[in-house]
């Protein structure tokens, strides 16, 4: 016997149907979210000047980038077993102190932009975050940031969390040195995984996606030409493989150091 559709179950299919559709149009992913509901053991140290933004650049190749929201103040550096070579450059983690007497309940989001130095997380077997001042005094109860920050190093638990920009969508910056035989891209404001595990680009005219090559940090290269604009850019992320693809992002007058906007981003 047939039964009558109700309103809500009209509209959870039409739901469904929708999902369905945006995932064959292949530009909004739908893999699952790179959210750690578990806390993870790692030790925490900050640089710079005590209330600063921490670095000036990195290891990741954001450059000025560092120094404005919505970057300021919450940028951090890790050690290899989260930098993995430039890999995890942009992913987001949430960092917490665990000393009830000094140590605020709220955990500090923090973007990975640069890499520890001398490798310190594995001379004590765990994760290392170097952060900026801000963001460690970030931590303390109210009134205290001071005296967190006189600890120097501090026991910490962190786990990953989505990245956020709100009101941004996904940038490339065209690297300086590009030219019709190399181009090099820096992806920015990536929400979701933030990090990168593969790019290729689509010349005009063409089907064929180029893969382009990890060059260091958030920087990705393809080495072959003459290329011709306007390109279409596609990444995939390294944690959970989402992908996304901005179609003639790049013009066919680009230039280096110029930086386009996409339409796009993952949340």
């Amino acid at each position: 016997m047939l039964r009558r559709c109700g309103f809500t179950e009209f509209v959870t299919l039409c739901c469904l149907l929708l999902l369905e559709c945006l995932k064959v149009a292949g530009n909004v992913p739908f893999a699952q979210e790179v959210s750690d509901l578990h806390w993870h053991r790692a030790v925490a140290t900050w640089y710079g000047s005590p209330e600063g933004d921490g670095s000036d650049g990195g290891a990741c190749g954001y450059g000025s980038l560092v120094d404005v929201k919505p970057f300021r103040a919450r940028v951090g550096a890790v050690s290899s077993m989260l930098f993995k070579k430039g890999e995890g450059c942009g992913a987001c983690y949430k960092v917490r102190c665990l000393d009830k007497s000094i140590c605020s309940r709220r955990a500090v989001t923090i973007i990975i932009t640069d890499e520890s130095p001398g490798n310190y997380g594995a001379n004590i077997g765990r994760p290392h975050f170097d952060l900026s001042g801000a963001a460690f005094g970030h931590m303390a109860v109210h009134g205290r940031n001071t005296v967190l920050r006189n600890r120097g190093e501090l026991p910490v638990m962190y786990r990953r969390t989505p990245c956020k920009y709100r009101g941004k969508n996904i940038a490339f910056h065209v690297n300086s040195g590009s030219n019709d035989n190399w181009l090099s891209l820096l992806v920015e404001y990536e929400d979701g995984d933030g990090d990168i595990g593969s790019m290729h680009i689509r010349e005009a005219n063409s089907n064929d996606w180029i893969e382009m090559n990890h060059l260091w940090g958030a920087n990705w290269c393809v080495n072959r030409g003459p290329l011709k604009g306007p390109f279409s850019v596609k990444l995939t992320t390294l944690s959970t493989g989402r992908t996304l693809s901005a179609r003639d992002v790049i013009p066919r007058n680009w230039s280096p150091k110029a930086t386009y906007t996409s339409r796009l981003n993952f949340l």
